[in-house]
């Protein structure tokens, strides 16, 4: 402050002498002193952790007559009873042409706008199949099939942004997008099968990232694969994705302990977490959790504890729950809704 007063009586003392000559041609213009002005801390934005379930069930169990009740037997639509339950974020699946329709890109649009309209961020998980792709299956698309690996590329990058594109013009602009589904050993068979050829496989991943970026680069891709507590697998995988100059933003992983030991998975989850972190410099995202719908208290201990290992990690990104709202519903055992609809104390841990 001291300094600041002598400067600031040096300059008025120039302007004194300078005003009282009445020599013009000395043309000497008063300067004004500057006010210090306080530094400003600036703000770190804070990421608003995601709390959320892949619901895509939901419009297929609807037709078939099911109903989802809150904890007083009051009838909900499904995503504001998600919402109720605390959670912020829906997941949901598209297949290329499904022979019943279901999860096609009509009924993927009718539920990403319920979600959106439920005030809920949106992951968009493509499969690119016309049935479920997952660790043991990644058929291709029929209307694909015969394709060479740069054609495969092309329908890939097209197929993604025109499903972008549609959802766009219907007002959703999702938050994330899975560049395949539990990809452990890559996608689109045999083609594009990771431990054939994993060139192909992040060639594949490029062309999906490419497409979500040119519709909106604020759009976060994921390469999701099973079994996050399984380090080897997932050095290999994305070792494999670095070497061949794959992109992506987001590690996703799927988890589905046993109820007898589960903190033992979450244990080594979670070493697995910040191993990714570290070694990839990327974020982390729980794509997928589940756990015996018989066992909701220890669902609800696995699921509190899960969270707040991925909240403790500062790229952990999110926990989503997969298919809660199932009950008696083809033969899913890893639900978290009773026989009368309504959701057991499992999901009362996306609360906090």
């Amino acid at each position: 402050m001291k300094s600041i007063f002598r400067y600031s009586y040096f300059l008025l003392m120039v302007m004194v002498f300078g005003c009282s000559k009445q020599d013009a041609s000395s043309q000497t213009t008063p300067v004004t002193p500057v006010t210090p002005v306080t530094p400003v801390t600036p703000v770190t934005p804070t990421y608003v952790f995601a709390k959320g379930a892949d619901i895509s069930w939901v419009t297929q169990m609807e037709a078939s007559g099911y109903k989802f009740y809150d904890a007083n037997g009051v009838q909900q639509d499904c995503f504001q009873l998600m919402k109720s339950l605390g959670m912020n974020s829906i997941r949901l699946r598209v297949w290329v042409n499904p022979s019943d329709g279901w999860c096609n890109a009509a009924d993927l649009i009718a539920k990403a706008v319920r979600a959106k309209n439920a005030g809920m961020r949106i992951m968009i998980d493509f499969h690119y199949s016309d049935v479920w792709a997952d660790p043991g299956h990644q058929t291709m698309p029929a209307a694909w099939v015969g394709q060479n690996i740069s054609v495969l590329e092309s329908s890939v990058y097209n197929y993604t942004q025109t499903i972008l594109n549609t959802l766009k013009t219907n007002g959703v602009t999702p938050s994330w997008v899975q560049i395949g589904n539990e990809t452990n050993d890559g996608m689109l068979w045999e083609t594009g099968r990771a431990s054939t050829n994993m060139a192909n496989f992040a060639g594949l991943i490029n062309s999906g990232y490419n497409a979500v970026k040119a519709i909106d680069t604020t759009i976060k891709v994921i390469v999701h694969i099973s079994n996050g507590y399984d380090n080897s697998l997932f050095r290999w995988m994305f070792d494999g994705l670095k070497a061949n100059n794959a992109n992506w933003d987001i590690i996703g992983m799927s988890l589905y302990p046993p109820t007898a030991t589960w903190a033992n998975y979450n244990v080594q989850c979670l070493a697995n977490i910040n191993d990714m972190i570290s070694r990839y410099g990327k974020s982390v995202m729980i794509c997928e959790v589940g756990m015996d719908v018989n066992s909701p208290t220890t669902c609800q201990s696995f699921l509190t504890d899960l969270i707040s290992k991925v909240k403790s990690v500062n790229n952990g990104l999110g926990v989503f729950y997969w298919e809660p709202e199932c009950y008696n519903w083809q033969g899913y055992t890893l639900g978290a809704f009773d026989n009368s609809g309504k959701p057991t104390v499992a999901l009362s841990a996306f609360a906090n």
